[in-house]
């Protein structure tokens, strides 16, 4: 199933270059506008967005796009991606729009869709706008008396705070911790540290002085070194670090060392488990995720299903088969007893209830297995299709075959740029390091 403006996560790109143009977000805004128009009702869109230059831009096209055919538009500022998902569910939107090109720099950026469930669009829905795109949209311009409407929602930021906040038990107190919270002059700027601070701990700000340019740079899930800075520096219990978009989150603990998503993902299905709170026997997260935490959830009787990266297809897999619990070793968590996307703030709130019911230290409960070792390479490449190359095929059996059983080997192309990623795992790193060289040596040659 080929698209041609979709990519894994929307739509994206380089901002002021196609598709990230004011007139490709306008016929953007049109196109989707006509999708969802079903029924007699008035409909509407909630348009949330991050803290780039490019969002006031975009913001301004979509909602001209929207209202020209007959959409009220709702917008909500900036704001993360997960609670434009939220918000559009609970005013009973038509559609939700998230203009945000997640964790990369400033000068990307990207427009991300939402059902009326809150969750993102299948891939029938994507190709019926593409073909809207691509037709004569001018004709399917409102009247001049249903020409939409545009309000401003002043309340959306205390609307999220409170939902994530109700995420966890009423009694919580994060009352003696000193949270040092990393924003990445994104999208959580606001709401994140509000929430903490709402619910009794010190709260240290860092990331929370967007200027347009500065989202994601040097701070945030994907820079770590400022946070494990501030944590040493201020003695605190533990540092969270949001990405731009704030739906993923990587935990620092006391002792300024690194808690990915697969840390997150173990405490979390430990402690559901125990409570009878997993909907299923396992969690799903992706063919990246380390095989160490496989092996863990094992030892505790639970199972890991694994799909291809990106969140969409966690989620997919999560509705298709009944898991609660799923997410990606980058941070994207998704519980969906309480969101239908990642999540960063909420799944930082849910390990922050572990550590002050166990009463214990965030480095005693976040770091339940050791990591296999896996070494993660790109090869880039030019055209054509390196992997179907005989040479290649024949060094990725090769390579299979002298893991064997005790690791695992994931060769894929991106999905968003012209590289092919080698990763492997095992529990001898210089076999993991020979194996992976190995078999790029041999792409990069096919590739040339």
């Amino acid at each position: 199933m080929t698209r041609k403006y979709f990519g894994t996560d929307g739509i994206r790109g380089r901002s002021n270059t196609f598709p990230i143009t004011p007139d490709f977000a306008l016929k953007v805004g049109m196109a989707a506008g006509v999708a969802f128009r079903r029924g007699e009702h008035r409909h509407r869109v909630v348009i949330g967005k991050d803290t780039r230059l490019s969002g006031y831009m975009i913001e301004s096209a979509l909602q001209a796009g929207f209202t020209s055919v007959g959409v009220d538009v709702l917008l909500v500022g900036p704001m993360p991606t997960p609670a434009v998902a939220h918000i559009t569910r609970s005013m009973r939107a038509d559609l939700g729009v998230m203009i945000s090109a997640s964790h990369n720099p400033y000068d990307d950026n990207g427009v991300k869709l939402f059902a009326p469930d809150g969750y993102k669009l299948s891939d029938e829905v994507e190709l019926e706008i593409e073909r809207l795109l691509d037709s004569d949209l001018t004709r399917k311009y409102a009247t001049s008396g249903e020409i939409g409407r545009a309000k401003r929602i002043d309340d959306a930021q205390a609307r999220y705070i409170e939902f994530a906040k109700r995420t966890v038990h009423r009694a919580l107190s994060l009352e003696g911790l000193r949270i040092v919270i990393d924003c990445a002059n994104g999208a959580g700027y606001k709401v994140a540290p509000e929430a903490l601070w709402e619910l009794g701990a010190e709260v240290v700000r860092i990331g929370v002085e967007p200027n347009g340019l500065n989202i994601n740079k040097d701070v945030g899930s994907t820079a770590l070194s400022a946070l494990i800075a501030k944590v040493r520096e201020t003695r605190a219990d533990i540092g969270v670090a949001l990405d731009g978009d704030a739906d993923r989150v990587i935990i620092v603990d006391e002792k300024g060392q690194v808690v990915d998503g697969d840390q997150l993902m173990a405490v979390v299905a430990a402690s559901w488990a125990e409570d009878g709170r997993l909907s299923a026997p396992g969690l799903v997260s992706t063919v990246m995720s380390n095989l160490g935490l496989e092996r863990y959830l094992a030892s505790i009787g639970l199972a890991l299903e694994r799909t291809p990266v990106g969140d969409r297809y966690v989620v997919e897999r999560m509705r298709a088969q009944g898991y609660n619990l799923g997410g990606e070793p980058s941070g994207h968590i998704v519980l969906s007893d309480y969101a239908t996307t990642g999540d960063g703030l909420v799944a930082a709130l849910q390990l922050l209830a572990v550590v002050q019911k166990a009463g214990r230290s965030v480095s005693e409960i976040c770091h339940r297995f050791e990591p296999l070792p896996q070494i993660l390479k790109n090869v880039r490449y030019k055209a054509g299709r390196p992997l179907e190359d005989e040479k290649v095929r024949a060094a990725i059996a090769n390579a299979a075959s002298r893991l064997g059983s005790g690791g695992r080997l994931v060769i894929r192309p991106s999905g968003t740029e012209p590289v092919i990623r080698v990763m492997a795992e095992h529990d001898d790193r210089d076999l993991v390091v020979n194996v992976v060289d190995d078999v790029v040596d041999v792409i990069a040659t096919a590739a040339a």
